[in-house]
């Protein structure tokens, strides 16, 4: 059985490194897998790459002028939403010809449009879609925050600049994916439970066969390893203890920078003497803001792609905080834990279906920076601190390991193509 995993990038961003992390779980598992991207980031042979020219600049380049249009040439939410309006015809490609199974992940921002989308089922391949947040199943956004719109049709969006009118961008929109999905047989797939309750409340797929599976991590690279060792290899102290927040943009919004800033303000007031024994690592774009904002020392890192790199950095801190606003099931949480660090995150989304309150890590009140704190004081003092971290890593090898995930996705193949082993 030959499958194609299509997402628009290879690396970047967490659908890109999920969808990585499936292809190799696959052909770990005996399941040949190539992946299909726009942007390919390494010379990974099963990986194939969309040939980049100025035309796919134009369409990237078109979706947005066309939002920024109907947003009144504000750039409020510009990267909120995506139309899929332009895109790649790629059911001439011998990558697709050759696949059996077509299995989409992300495919915004002019990888796929709505009509690539409908040629691909055309075609009369079986068609995966896993769903990485909740576009597929929205007018236009990734995440629809308070807006339940989408549950009955799309209008009047708040993503739009004094939201759009009763036929705006997002009704749209949202009326092509309906034609779309009318008749197609996708078997969409969602990565959290929070996730598939979003997507089994949306009219789009009223009637349609959703089915919750997680990503997948490779827990013989993410492992435990020494303290010591890994604070040496990425030259950071020894007598501290460290927190670790990291983002492919620091500065992003939905990533809730602001909260960890106030909590640990929060925490240097109550706690003084842990201005020199508390120290923060921040891994990614702009981390060097931070040093600024912070009451306790930052290293500063670059976002960080290698995941021998990654593997160091977590087994050199005490605790990963991650105080994300909107979230799917954060391979970060997933990675941290593979590696035995407690966690603190807030309750939403799919954070909550990873971090057991209290067990193996602190699920803390949706955006309150006093539990939030909170959370960071009662998993660095816990006297059995070593007992979360070994409970953090028994979740990841129970719920999240490669032969896990591959078995779940091997049977959707099977059902779906009538191949059974």
């Amino acid at each position: 059985m030959r499958i194609l995993i299509i997402n628009t990038s290879e690396k970047m961003g967490g659908p890109a490194v999920a969808a990585s992390r499936l292809m190799e779980s696959l052909k770990n598992n005996g399941i040949k897998a190539k992946m299909l991207v726009r942007d390919k980031q390494t010379d990974q042979i099963s990986v194939v790459g969309l040939n980049r020219s100025w035309l796919q600049v134009w369409k990237f380049m078109w979706e947005r002028l066309v939002i920024w249009s109907a947003n009144r040439f504000h750039r409020n939410h510009m990267f909120d939403v995506d139309i899929a309006n332009t895109g790649t015809d790629i059911t001439s490609l011998p990558e697709f010809r050759q696949a059996d199974v077509i299995h989409l992940h992300w495919v915004n921002q002019g990888m796929l449009s709505l009509k690539d989308i409908r040629k691909i089922l055309s075609s009369g391949k079986p068609v995966v879609w896993t769903m990485h947040d909740m576009w597929p199943c929205t007018g236009i956004c990734h995440y629809a925050r308070e807006c339940t719109k989408y549950q009955k049709e799309c209008h009047h969006c708040p993503y739009i600049y004094k939201e759009g009118g009763r036929k705006d961008l997002s009704y749209r929109t949202f009326r092509n994916k309906q034609e779309l999905y009318a008749h197609a047989p996708i078997h969409f797939v969602t990565c959290s439970h929070w996730l598939k309750e979003q997507a089994q409340s949306s009219a789009l797929l009223a009637g349609k066969e959703i089915v919750n599976i997680p990503n997948a991590i490779n827990t013989n690279l993410f492992k435990p390893q020494k303290k010591e060792e890994a604070r040496t290899k990425c030259m950071l102290p020894q007598n501290k203890k460290l927190i670790l927040f990291g983002s492919v943009k620091i500065t992003d919004k939905r990533k809730g920078v602001e909260y960890l800033i106030e909590s640990c303000k929060m925490l240097a007031e109550k706690h003084p003497e842990w201005k020199d024994s508390l120290e923060v690592v921040a891994f990614g774009n702009q981390s060097q803001q931070l040093q600024a904002l912070l009451p306790f020392r930052v290293h500063s890192l670059p976002y960080i792609k290698n995941e021998h790199e990654l593997v160091n950095i977590y087994n050199s801190v005490d605790i990963f905080a991650i105080p994300s606003l909107e979230e799917n099931l954060p391979n970060m949480i997933m990675e941290a834990m593979a590696c035995g660090v407690p966690c603190v995150g807030f309750n939403v989304g799919g954070i909550p279906e990873m971090i057991d309150h209290l067990h193996n890590g602190y699920v803390a009140q949706y955006k309150s920076s006093e539990d939030f704190a909170n959370g960071i004081h009662w998993i660095l003092t816990e006297p059995e601190y070593s007992e979360l971290s070994e409970q953090a890593r028994r979740k990841v090898l129970g719920n999240y390991s490669e032969s896990i995930v591959a078995k779940r996705y091997t049977d959707i193949y099977n059902k779906i193509t009538g191949k059974y082993a």
